[in-house]
């Protein structure tokens, strides 16, 4: 008599890392992108290697802490939407009390890499949390849920800026300006996949409030960045190679509004899209090192 044989068990190790996302890097790079350039840029090309490696460190820890909580709210929602139906916490493979655990574990991580950095800095990190553990609530009453990840995004700027320079300087808002306008418009790109299921199920998301002129809003986030950007470069008088860089990133940008007209994307696409913005991200990183530097 033949056996059913029962599917294979995925190790507890691999079942938590996907429940950081440690699987899929673009999104854990992505915000440690606007870190590095604050750090670098505030740090004059050369910021001392133990704090860039804090930095590092500390967005990992911080992103992974995000995801958990991300995914402790949603456990209910998850399982709805097509992309994230197979997260540990949505298909219970993983119970409430071991993500409460790690959890805890990626926030104290985060907490003890933030007392290597000064008092102002510190409670900057403090200032943060209420925007990550709150963010996945804006969904149910906010209209443009993006808007809170997007300053949450902002802190990686301010902390990183201030962890060098032990203040908050007119540059670090424009800075900040153009991460939180970045942010608005590669989530609002990654929000697309999901406007189908979120209409379903009646949660608000940038998508489905700027509606069949979502490509134009996101085109307008672009631009702003590139502004701020453009302005922030002409403040701290960055060389060439940054301004190479932000052309290059203008131009992908560009091309991205216009694939994003298309009518009937496959939904995969979106994703992409998502991704080609942690290498416009590290462009902008080598433009701004080599920019102060020759």
């Amino acid at each position: 008599m033949l056996r059913t044989q029962q599917p294979l068990q995925e190790p507890l190790l691999l079942t938590i890392i996907r429940l950081l996302r440690w699987d899929k890097p673009a999104g854990r790079l992505i915000l440690m992108i606007p870190a590095l350039w604050a750090v670098f840029l505030a740090g004059n090309g050369t910021p001392p290697a133990p704090l860039v490696t804090v930095i590092v460190l500390g967005s990992l820890a911080t992103s992974a802490a995000g995801c958990v909580v991300n995914d402790l709210w949603d456990r209910d929602i998850d399982p709805q939407v097509e992309r994230t139906r197979t997260r540990p916490l949505a298909s219970k493979a993983l119970s409430l009390q071991i993500g409460l655990a790690v959890a805890l574990v990626a926030f104290i991580c985060s907490g003890i890499l933030a007392l290597y950095l000064n008092p102002f800095t510190f409670w900057l990190c403090v200032a943060a949390l209420p925007f990550i553990i709150l963010y996945p609530l804006a969904k149910r009453v906010f209209p443009i849920p993006q808007l809170v990840l997007s300053l949450a995004w902002g802190f990686a700027v301010l902390i990183s800026w201030s962890a060098v320079t032990d203040d908050i300087q007119p540059a670090t808002w424009l800075l900040w300006t153009a991460t939180v306008l970045w942010t608005l418009g590669f989530d609002t790109v990654y929000a697309l996949s999901d406007r189908e299921d979120d209409l379903k199920i009646g949660i608000n998301s940038s998508a489905i409030f700027f509606g069949e002129y979502a490509p134009e809003a996101i085109a307008l986030f672009f631009a702003g960045t590139v502004g701020a950007l453009a302005t922030l470069g002409g403040i701290l008088h960055l060389q060439f190679p940054f301004w190479i860089t932000l052309l290059i990133s203008f131009i992908l940008w560009t091309w991205q509004y216009t694939f994003l007209r298309q009518t009937n994307l496959p939904k995969p696409i979106y994703g992409k899209i998502f991704g080609q913005n942690v290498w416009i991200g590290f462009i902008l990183l080598v433009g701004m090192i080599l920019g102060i530097l020759l």
